[in-house]
């Protein structure tokens, strides 16, 4: 399965960046995130996009 995860702006919570990554990369991209009190959104990519 793939997410895409979304980097969320620190003032108003707005996407500014978008990444697509399987299952197995998940977890060390959140642990990255909280490491640097970064705000991301995770949720299952669209199975369409290539």
């Amino acid at each position: 399965m793939r997410f895409e995860i979304l980097r969320l702006d620190d003032i108003d919570g707005t996407p500014v960046d978008r990444t697509v990554v399987d299952a197995a990369s998940v977890n060390r991209i959140v642990q990255q995130a909280a490491s640097i009190g970064q705000r991301i959104w995770i949720r299952p990519a669209d199975t369409t996009a290539s």
